[in-house]
């Protein structure tokens, strides 16, 4: 697991707000102690899940949000409505790790 924060769009690391790349084939964004978003990467396919709660938080949630998926809040909020993405919960109990692989339960 790499755990790094998001950078701005300048290049700055930005406290409190982190990507988490995980060996279980998926990129994570973290806002202060909330998951916002999950996305697969290489092999993993699969579509984006946002937390149908935090998603959408705060305009600071929104700004790095947006930074992690590369587009704004119309473009998710499109894709939001189209089923692209899925909205789910992925802050109760176990939600971060229920896909994680390299555990043993």
């Amino acid at each position: 697991m790499k755990v790094e924060n998001i950078k701005s769009n300048k290049g700055n690391k930005i406290a409190n707000q982190f990507i988490i790349i995980n060996n279980d084939g998926y990129e994570y964004f973290q806002s202060y102690s909330s998951m916002i978003a999950k996305k697969p990467i290489g092999f993993r396919e699969g579509k984006i899940e946002l937390d149908k709660k935090y998603w959408n938080y705060s305009n600071t949630t929104g700004k790095y949000r947006n930074i992690f998926l590369g587009e704004t809040i119309k473009d998710t909020k499109k894709k939001i409505k189209s089923g692209e993405y899925i909205l789910t919960d992925l802050n109760t109990g176990d939600s971060f790790y229920k896909n994680y692989t390299g555990f043993s339960t």
